[in-house]
């Protein structure tokens, strides 16, 4: 299965997207989204932004996302 993480975008040097959620921090590759910047938030899946989205969606992703690992799903 595969997933994409809503992340904050925090930083963008050249192409890529130093992301940041909850304390984890990623970086990204811009090359597949355009106008991206700092303070938005990006749907991030293997090194890539794929998509932004707007900061209520990503919130309720992440609430459903964190409610499932509080139920015990263990990412692989």
């Amino acid at each position: 299965m595969c997933l994409g993480v809503p992340m904050r975008v925090t930083r963008i040097e050249n192409d890529t997207a130093i992301c940041e959620i909850d304390g984890v921090r990623r970086e990204a590759s811009l090359m597949m989204v355009d106008g991206v910047e700092v303070g938005d938030f990006v749907l991030i899946h293997a090194g890539f932004a794929i998509e932004k989205i707007d900061p209520e969606e990503a919130e309720l992703t992440l609430k459903a996302l964190r409610e499932a690992l509080d139920m015990g799903l263990v990412p692989e």
